[in-house]
């Protein structure tokens, strides 16, 4: 009992970091095995990395300040760096050496120190809240820029090559969304596409699409938010009680949304503060409302006009989304309850790591196909029949009562998450997922290929090691689809042995090398390749 308890204390430590500390210059590391030379660029990534502050601690681990690190590859050499994002919120928490600024799963409250003056103004500041610059998510591309993101309406630009913090970018200055997505798409013509949420904008509440293009000559050196373009906009169901929404789908002619019963209580929100409970705890999933699928046209730019709709689940990301034969194919993970935000709570993270609790919602890889080439007849298509005609699945879409399309999955597999495809195939027809394998617990040890033609899953996990989010960087020859290699950082929770960064063959999913990190790395979340070239 003993040495499981103390393998549960070693993991949470390792996933609530304490004293996480910088690598701010380059270090080289101990490559074992063979890293290949066509491999040049750079992995750049994202997540909590620290969670306490003087006294005080973080409740939930996605509240951690963010710290960026990056593995640069070059002639078969690795060199590796990090550097806390020097946010505002990073900034102030230093200052005051306690938590100051809110964060999603811990609000922060007045010194008790602080005279009433002071007081009285931290909370009237907390009846309009500003929300944190702690972006921590993932890293978007946006013109020749690149940002550090959270869900807020901030980002921070960085510099790619060195991690450096630079200026804070507003979105509202730009495009009006309180909140934004941190996993935009990105198309052939160079376009940025995300998705945000307006609250209350003009008596309305509203997810709007929008696209940042590509940088040109003339716009170099002005932000490329600057020439931001909303695409379309969709009122939400509910005017104060919108949905959470992580990512959304893309095809070369579609949006996928999913207007999730997952619900932001905006007014539960406005009053948090003053209730004593956190940001999350006024969100409400509700598993007896209808889960929305919304498809915009992005040569129209407006939404298709039948209603999509499939029972009530919990969704963070899409995989991929392609069209088929007059059909729209997507795939997600899906949950069947919002339990897992819970499961990242400090205070239930040694349950969740104990053998004895079952994730109450395990994800499921699903496929849905919209049959776009029934809008023009529905009226006259009959009640109950399926409208899906691709051979190839057994998802369905039939017509109810009232003329809208109820569809129901495909269940592709189980136990995914993080997934991540050959991006060259991001909206087109593909058979690769790249993704963390969860099992019983919330923290992945594995990650695995899935093959979605034949079902058969690959798998790749060491004893004590916990894998990030896998990476797929494609050869610059690539014939095939899964012609290319998996970038993964590991974080081991045996003290003896140090971290390092995988290298496996996309193809075979073996390991090519793995480069030895002499420095404390951090289980992260997201993160982006950037090619060599695009630095020049």
């Amino acid at each position: 009992m003993e040495s499981k308890n103390a393998l549960v204390d070693s993991v949470v430590d390792v996933i609530f970091c304490s004293n996480r500390s910088e690598c701010p210059e380059p270090v080289k590391a101990e490559v074992q095995g063979h890293i290949p030379k066509w491999l040049q660029g750079t992995l750049l990534r994202n997540g909590p990395g620290k969670h306490t502050v003087g006294d005080m601690s973080y409740n939930h681990w996605f509240d951690g300040l963010a710290l960026l690190h990056s593995f640069t590859f070059k002639d078969g050499e690795v060199y590796y760096r990090s550097k806390f994002l020097r946010s505002d919120t990073y900034n102030s928490n230093m200052e005051a050496n306690r938590i100051v600024v809110s964060e999603f799963g811990t609000m922060a409250y007045p010194d008790p120190c602080k005279n009433i003056f002071s007081k009285a103004f931290t909370y009237l500041s907390h009846v309009v809240p500003e929300f944190t610059d702690n972006c921590l998510i993932n890293i978007i591309n946006y013109g020749n820029d690149y940002y550090a993101s959270s869900e807020t309406n901030f980002i921070r630009k960085i510099d790619p090559s060195t991690l450096e913090t630079l200026e804070k970018v507003d979105y509202l200055k730009y495009v009006t969304v309180n909140l934004a997505t941190s996993h935009p798409h990105y198309d052939s013509a160079g376009n940025t596409l995300n998705m945000g949420t307006s609250i209350g904008d003009k008596g309305k509440t509203k997810y709007t699409v929008f696209k940042i293009p590509p940088a040109s000559a003339d716009n170099e050196k002005k932000s490329p938010l600057k020439n931001a373009e909303v695409l379309c906009s969709i009122q939400a169901h509910h005017l104060l009680s919108p949905s959470y929404y992580h990512s959304f789908g893309m095809t070369e002619n579609y949006i996928i949304f999913i207007e999730q019963p997952l619900k932001l209580d905006i007014l539960k929100m406005a009053t948090a503060f003053f209730r004593g409970v956190n940001w999350a705890s006024c969100i409400d999933f509700n598993n007896d409302e209808k889960t929305w699928i919304h498809i915009i046209d992005k040569r129209t730019k407006k939404p298709v006009p039948v209603k999509f709709y499939t029972d009530a689940l919990v969704t963070y990301h899409h995989i991929n989304a392609y069209e088929e034969e007059g059909h729209i194919v997507f795939d997600i993970i899906a949950y069947k309850d919002n339990s897992l935000y819970e499961m990242f709570y400090a205070a239930n993270l040694k349950k969740d790591l104990s053998e004895e609790a079952v994730l109450t919602s395990i994800p499921t890889c699903k496929r849905f196909v919209i049959p776009l080439q029934e809008e023009k007849f529905s009226k006259n298509a009959d009640v109950g029949v399926n409208l899906v005609k691709l051979p190839t699945t057994t998802a369905r879409a039939t017509k109810d009562k009232n003329g809208e399309i109820a569809c129901h999955p495909e269940d592709l597999c189980e136990g995914i998450e993080l997934p991540r495809i050959n991006y060259d195939y991001n909206g087109k027809k593909y058979r690769y997922v790249y993704a963390s394998h969860v099992e019983w617990r919330p923290i992945p040890t594995k990650i695995v290929k899935f093959d979605i033609v034949t079902k058969e899953m690959i798998i790749w996990s060491e004893d004590m090691c916990w894998p990030a989010e896998p990476l797929f960087v494609p050869h610059p020859d690539a014939k095939d689809e899964d012609d290319g290699v998996i970038l993964s950082s590991i974080v081991s929770s045996n003290p003896k042995k140090s971290p390092y960064l995988l290298v496996l063959d996309a193809k075979t999913f073996k390991e090519l090398g793995r480069a030895y990190v002499k420095a404390n790395l951090h289980l992260d979340l997201h993160g982006i390749f950037i090619p060599e070239k695009n630095y020049l």
